[in-house]
């Protein structure tokens, strides 16, 4: 066989012919007839060629199949090269703006033995997605972001019984759904019931089970307990103050503008404080006649957190599960002492579904919730796959309400 070129990505082909040359406009899509193969081995070398001289080009089969060929130096289509189907992703090469989320192509995925390949029809857009594009976490590049999504299985690996092509499934913390395809252990999918829409499954189950875990774990709310929700218009906050008044709590929150207090009194806050015009520590002292609450849920961080400390009852506990507006700074554990032997906690959703059970209870309240009308979902937004960078300065820029959903498929 003779020396195959060092500098091109090497793939086997074969030589064709079409009845027709196919014409290709500017993005190299074939418009002619489909290619059949001839015996023409003219600028090949013992079935091999470089990738360089590829181009795409779709063609008018059955399952829409995504081909490779070979053109000559002359031009003409020389040769087939058979590769996996293309889907789009989002991709992040390196850490940045918005402007680093690019849709790319690449093979469809295949399922593992235990994995389940799901055909995404909607992706979360979540702060976790942006802390992973800034490099706030780490992560090796290149990335594919999204971390929760709902569609449907397309494929199934060779050990998996309990679902199958079809099935209308959810899933959350799997990173990766910013995606056409995308593999997921099958131990993490959970069954949509059919009273629940796709849309609302993906918008519920990250921010969701974050609501569920802090209002039955973290902090287990009952009657007569006291909390204060930062952030209570967003898509996770929301949800907590709902979960808190279901479980019988008095519930305060926090806005930035009026419009989102009026927006957080319609899911039941008893209280709304708009930090922009009020002190929120001042004012759950006056609220609270000087006690404080029992717990703060904070998803902000940097700007809220010290301050917060003060609105707080002796023994009562700071949940910290975000920071939004940055990380806060280091603290001396004596500081918990000086403000009344406070709890704090930093907790995070991957630790609250560490088993299978774990996940079928919160996604089972959660659906249960949902269709009893104790929960209303809010999607603040739906994007296209391309305008996903739109997506992130949207939620950045806290400009929306409620749940920021990416559309990908049907």
């Amino acid at each position: 066989m003779s020396a195959r070129p060092s500098l091109y990505t090497l793939c086997r082909c074969s030589p064709l012919r079409t009845n027709e040359n196919p014409t290709t406009d500017n993005t190299g899509t074939s418009h002619g007839q489909t290619p059949e193969l001839a015996t023409d081995n003219t600028d090949n070398t013992d079935g091999w060629v470089g990738a360089r001289s590829l181009i795409d080009i779709r063609l008018s089969t059955v399952n829409l199949r995504v081909i490779r060929v070979v053109r000559g130096r002359s031009g003409i289509v020389r040769g087939v090269i058979s590769v996996e189907e293309l889907v789009k992703k989002v991709s992040v090469d390196q850490v940045g703006g918005p402007e680093q989320l690019k849709i790319v192509e690449a093979p469809k995925p295949v399922p593992g033995p235990k994995d389940a390949v799901v055909k995404v029809a909607y992706s979360g857009v979540n702060f976790i997605d942006v802390y992973f594009r800034t490099g706030l976490y780490k992560a090796d590049m290149p990335v594919t972001l999204g971390s929760e999504a709902a569609g449907t299985v397309d494929s199934v690996g060779a050990d998996v019984t309990e679902l199958a092509p079809g099935d209308r499934v959810a899933y959350a913390m799997v990173r990766g759904s910013y995606a056409e395809y995308a593999v997921v252990p099958v131990a993490q999918l959970v069954k949509i019931p059919e009273r629940v829409d796709l849309a609302t499954a993906a918008a519920v189950m990250l921010q969701g089970m974050t609501a569920h875990y802090l209002t039955h774990s973290t902090f287990p709310l009952a009657a007569g307990h006291t909390c204060l929700v930062h952030a209570a218009a967003g898509g996770t906050g929301g949800l907590v103050v709902q979960m808190a008044k279901h479980r019988g709590a008095r519930v305060f929150g926090t806005v930035s503008t009026e419009q989102k207090a009026q927006e957080v009194r319609s899911l039941g806050a008893d209280e709304v404080i708009n930090y922009t015009t009020h002190d929120f520590e001042a004012e759950v002292k006056r609220l609270t006649d000087g006690r404080g609450v029992d717990v703060i849920y904070d998803s902000v961080g940097k700007t809220t957190f010290e301050k917060g400390l003060n609105a707080i009852r002796p023994r009562g506990m700071m949940a910290l599960f975000g920071q939004s507006s940055g990380s806060v700074s280091p603290i001396d554990p004596a500081i918990l002492n000086q403000k009344g032997s406070l709890f704090l906690s930093r907790p995070s959703l991957g630790h609250h579904i560490l088993t299978r059970d774990e996940i079928l209870w919160r996604v089972g309240d959660l659906m249960n919730y949902i269709s009893s009308g104790i929960v209303s979902v809010r999607i603040g937004g739906e994007y296209a796959l391309s305008d996903v960078a739109q997506a992130h300065r949207d939620l950045e820029g806290r400009k929306t309400t409620g749940k920021l959903l990416l559309r990908v498929g049907s």
